[in-house]
């Protein structure tokens, strides 16, 4: 596992184990002690060039896997007295870099689905949805603050 730039995420790059009948992989266990606490599993779609962010929770913490697509994910981090408060980190996710992310709560998130076809993303969470009190702070995609370009920067 690699803990990289803002304090407390967690990226762990996945491996597959193929044959010539597919593969399989192991994407979390309760062993890797990444979730505090376990609340819920959600699954989600986003078409391509789709940017969903950017949200971040002040109770639970969430694990991402995108199992099928890449998307770009962008965090900041909000956190007062975190030791990289205000700082922005970028991962490549999907079925081209199967990896799982641990983002902590009071780290804005978000993301912007990549190429020509639609990414999903799994992910777990340590406190399920309360829609009557939501966890789920939000801030415009093209906030000043956060001044993230999301445009594919061609090289």
């Amino acid at each position: 596992m690699i803990t990289v730039g803002i304090e407390g995420v967690i990226s762990k790059k996945l491996t597959k184990h193929c044959d010539d009948r597919g593969f399989f992989a192991e994407v979390v266990r309760d062993d890797e002690n990444l979730l505090s606490h376990f609340g819920q599993l959600s699954w989600s779609t986003s078409y391509p060039g789709v940017i969903k962010a950017f949200h971040y929770h002040e109770e639970q913490d969430d694990l991402w896997f995108f199992p099928s697509g890449n998307a770009q994910v962008v965090l900041y981090d909000l956190r007062e007295h975190s030791s990289s408060k205000g700082e922005t980190a970028v991962y490549y996710m999907g079925e081209n870099n199967p990896s799982i992310l641990l983002i902590p709560k009071g780290v804005a998130h978000g993301y912007r689905v990549l190429g020509e076809k639609p990414a999903t993303v799994v992910y777990c969470t340590t406190k399920s949805y309360n829609p009557s009190q939501p966890d789920e702070k939000r801030i415009p995609w093209d906030d000043k603050e956060i001044n993230f370009n999301w445009k594919t920067q061609n090289k």
